[in-house]
């Protein structure tokens, strides 16, 4: 690269530069008016530090665990589509990155290389994203293959019974390659785009827009031992439900700006999360994580980990495997610095009075 990058946003530039212009709009792209997509970056802008001083910072510890798997810093690789679109060694190189950043990665249910790729490419610890199909036997099969190939976790998305209105995706008549995952189970090629994305009409055609509470958790434990997240949580009330049917976890998420536009930054919404919860399950945040300033504010509102998407791939796009690497390498020397700064030698030292939102200093106004 003519110019190395000194932060995680100039990564979208250098992608912008080597990808089509139909998969940077796909990789970009957010709802209709795109507000939400704005908001959840902004958010983090509002929100501001308070740190401590006179503390020995001489030693920084980012570990942590999720879900009883030890990570390097808490800081995850978020569930996105499609990585061969923006690099040709696709979620495998992704994958050797997260092992080599010694993190967790998300895999999405539509990789381009298949579940058993992806686990053969290195040794690490990853968990499987699942959509659920109206078609149960293929998203059985898939689980019995990603549990039968070391996936150590379920990631259940539920913010999606219908795919979002895309517009940037429509205009381009962005077009899906066949998901390797379902090849012999269900096409993506063969459907019908004149009238916008095929995505839009694999989306309308496969997935279960009948779900509910009552047997989606249930029938999964039926069919698997691993434990199961919920990604896709916003409210309280959500929050409690998904405790009550069972899950291992919640990824406070708005499908990075993807599905409904107007709803909150996820940021926003993370601490109602974290409270209604209180503690029985771990919460993983995600949507809008662009510095290290970010994953600590979402640590001091109550996050175990953050995920990050765009930005990985971003990176892939740029520089494959390695810009990967360095992405996670920003963002990890990002929050070291910020932690320093602020008096936390390890992420347990970082509290919710490190952190002032805007609605605090409002309310102090009066």
């Amino acid at each position: 690269m003519a110019s190395e990058p000194v932060n995680v946003n100039e990564f979208q530039e250098l992608a912008k530069q080597v990808l089509p212009k139909m998969y940077y709009d796909f990789y970009t792209g957010g709802a209709e008016d795109q507000f939400t997509l704005r908001e959840n970056v902004e958010a983090f802008r509002r929100i501001m530090l308070r740190p401590r001083v006179l503390v020995d910072v001489s030693r920084i510890d980012m570990s942590t665990t999720v879900l009883g798997y030890k990570i390097s810093a808490p800081i995850m690789i978020a569930p996105t589509s499609m990585h061969q679109l923006a690099h040709p060694e696709g979620e495998v190189a992704t994958a050797r990155a997260a092992a080599a950043s010694n993190t967790i990665m998300i895999l999405s249910y539509s990789s381009t290389c298949t579940v058993e790729e992806v686990a053969s490419s290195c040794n690490a610890v990853r968990f499987f994203q699942l959509y659920m199909y109206k078609r149960r036997d293929i998203s059985a099969q898939i689980v019995r293959r990603a549990e039968k190939n070391g996936y150590k976790a379920i990631v259940l998305t539920v913010d999606v019974p219908r795919i979002g209105r895309r517009e940037a995706d429509i205009k381009n008549k962005m077009i899906s390659p066949q998901l390797k995952n379902f090849e012999g189970l269900i096409s993506t090629e063969l459907l019908d785009s004149d009238k916008g994305s095929n995505l839009e009409a694999f989306a309308r055609a496969s997935l279960d827009d009948s779900l509910c509470w009552e047997d989606v958790v249930g029938w999964l434990k039926s069919i698997t031992n691993l434990p199961i997240l919920m990604k896709g949580i916003l409210t309280h009330e959500d929050a409690r439900k998904a405790v009550e049917v069972g899950v291992a976890g919640i990824v406070v998420s708005n499908h990075g700006a993807r599905q409904l536009d107007y709803t909150p930054a996820s940021i926003y919404v993370l601490e109602e999360v974290v409270q209604a919860v209180g503690g029985k399950v771990p919460v993983l945040f995600d949507g809008g994580i662009r510095r290290g300033t970010d994953v600590f504010k979402a640590l001091a509102l109550g996050a175990q980990a953050v995920l990050v998407g765009r930005p990985v791939i971003f990176g892939l796009a740029a520089d494959g495997e390695d810009g990967v690497r360095k992405v996670m390498k920003m963002l990890k020397d990002e929050l070291e610095l910020t932690m320093a700064l602020s008096g936390c030698p390890s992420v347990q030292d970082i509290t919710r009075s490190h952190v002032t939102t805007e609605c605090e200093r409002l309310r102090s106004q009066l």
